[in-house]
């Protein structure tokens, strides 16, 4: 046997030496025959595929694959993830603090973090990337930035930007320190009598940073009747965080969750410890499709425990607990050990997935559970929210002037002459014309589905030589051009709303931007009504029949 056969079924061996203890003695045998087939696969791929292969790019492949044929949330993390893994669960990097997007040739930056080392160093929302250390970034993607841009706290990077309105390029220099991303990036006054408190993601601190939130709430305001607390887009996090944040509304000892594995080591139960900060105060939850895990304990069980009244659409459905584990090279998996249990009993896993999306389950096959107050509540596909709001959704036009970056795009010129901060509380966008004719002269073109339809007749009728058609082909592109300014006149006051969240964002930053959108939002709108009517509040909250 060669010695480098040998050298690898011993590695082998002595890996799986280490968990035989662990595995059932007939797989034990499986997983070896198993392993030295892969590895004998992948060594020969490696070694004799007519292209050049890339080892680490073909093992990830191999192992994410594996793990996708398990359930969407176990995933496999490199040496170079370890980064976005570390900004998930602790909402924290090594970087310059800023975020960027792939526009034409070059990644332009798109966000800027206040008081982090790109802010400081002057980087602009606008800038465009040219070189990173001197390497030219043309056709790179952002993520192949966040790569070179993050790295060890005080080590420089160079960047080499093109800014709007110049014609010079800049050198900026910036040294790299510890980025940490709020996750409650605002929280204030909707009006006079109802607070707002917003919660992006479950990393460290998240309850405490809830609990800071609400009490600053009640001690500048004493006229605060209700809060508003918002988790949609909130994909989790840790489960301590979401147990700390009902802590916030329930007092210490509650049961919030249990969590039910294979192993005896993962079923554990989790109560609150502490007084609340408010037991009492009217709340509303907002939810929506995008609202998972931690974000499901939280909602879930102040649904179970009639603590507040949810309002938005049915979140995602991820009742799953996750555990990671070093594998080498500092890299990690992330595998499912338990589900998770909310205090009236049910999981709000979905049961069924399709390429992993969660493919959504009637009432008739969810099993039926009570809330403390005697309220029906279902398992098995996520929190139903108590008041079933649609889902703000743009038309397709707005969307498109969103996605091919107009709107992004007019507002880094507008405010290079408009270079004044504002309210975002009261800021109001007046130069709807003046946006018009900036599509007109950078002539945007909606291509919509009919458009793209017509220009393929007029191609079949070219081929065919059938000029006769002509003329009505040209009148037809004339209405369906007349359609789009018509489309775009129609959504004014939505394209307003985008424009001035864009606006304000440029010196408000992210939580310039969530206080414009106050000012709007249906669902805000609704929980202040909700909040606002004591009898109403109640009588959701009230045993049904």
């Amino acid at each position: 046997m060669p010695k480098k056969r040998t050298a690898i079924l011993g590695l082998i061996t002595a890996i799986l030496l280490g968990v035989a203890a662990t595995v059932d003695q007939d797989k034990y045998f499986e997983i070896i025959k198993n392993i030295e087939i892969f590895t004998n696969v992948y060594k020969e791929v490696n070694a004799s595929y007519v292209d050049g292969t890339d080892p680490s790019k073909l093992m990830k492949t191999g192992i994410d694959a594996m793990l996708a044929s398990l359930d969407p949330f176990t995933n496999y993390f490199s040496e170079a993830q370890v980064e976005d893994y570390r900004l998930s669960t602790e909402g924290k990097y090594n970087g310059i603090g800023a975020k960027g997007k792939k526009m034409g040739n070059y990644v332009v930056i798109t966000e800027v973090y206040k008081d982090y080392p790109a802010f400081k160093a002057g980087l602009r929302v606008g800038d465009q990337i040219l070189a990173v250390n001197g390497l030219d970034a043309k056709d790179k993607q952002a993520e192949d930035l966040y790569q070179i841009m993050r790295g060890i706290p005080k080590s420089e990077v160079t960047v080499t930007v093109l800014r709007p309105g110049s014609k010079e390029k800049q050198n900026i220099k910036l040294v790299r320190d510890e980025v940490n991303i709020p996750n409650v990036p605002y929280s204030g006054m909707v009006d006079s009598e109802i607070g707002y408190v917003i919660l992006t993601t479950f990393t460290e601190n998240a309850g405490r940073n809830v609990q800071s939130a609400v009490n600053k709430l009640k001690n500048e305001n004493p006229g605060l009747k209700g809060i508003i607390f918002d988790l949609r887009e909130n994909g989790g996090g840790l489960l301590g965080e979401a147990v700390q944040v009902c802590n916030t509304f329930v007092p210490g000892g509650n049961l919030i969750v249990s969590t039910r594995g294979k192993e005896k080591e993962y079923n554990a139960s989790y109560k609150t410890i502490t007084p609340a900060v408010d037991e009492n105060i009217p709340l509303v939850v907002l939810i929506n499709k995008n609202s998972a895990s931690a974000s499901e304990i939280v909602s879930g069980t102040m649904q179970d425990l009639d603590r507040a009244v949810l309002i938005g659409q049915l979140s995602y459905g991820k009742g799953l607990v996750q555990n990671t584990k070093e594998t080498g090279y500092n890299s990690r998996v992330k595998f499912t050990t338990a589900k998770y249990y909310i205090p009236s009993g049910r999981c709000i896993q979905s049961v069924k997935y399709e390429n992993g999306v969660r493919v959504h389950l009637p009432d008739s096959l969810r099993s039926a559970f009570k809330t403390k107050n005697g309220r029906t509540v279902y398992d098995g596909g996520g929190v139903q929210p108590d008041i079933e709001m649609k889902e703000t959704e743009y038309p397709e036009i707005v969307q498109k002037l969103m996605d091919g970056n107009w709107i992004f795009n007019y507002v880094t010129g507008y405010c290079l002459a408009h270079s004044e901060e504002h309210d975002p509380k009261t800021y109001k966008f007046t130069d709807f014309d003046d946006f018009v004719n900036y599509l007109k002269k950078n002539s945007f073109e909606d291509s919509s589905a009919l458009e793209k339809k017509l220009n393929l007749f007029a191609e079949e009728l070219g081929r065919q030589k059938r000029q006769d058609f002509n003329q009505e082909i040209d009148r037809l592109k004339n209405k369906l051009d007349q359609d789009q300014w018509e489309g775009i006149r129609v959504h004014k006051e939505l394209i307003t709303h985008v424009l001035e969240e864009e606006i304000v964002s440029r010196t408000g930053y992210e939580s310039g931007r969530l206080l414009n959108r106050l000012q709007y939002d249906p669902l805000i709108k609704k929980a202040a009504e909700v909040l606002k009517s004591p009898a109403e509040y109640n009588r959701i909250l009230a045993k049904k029949g």
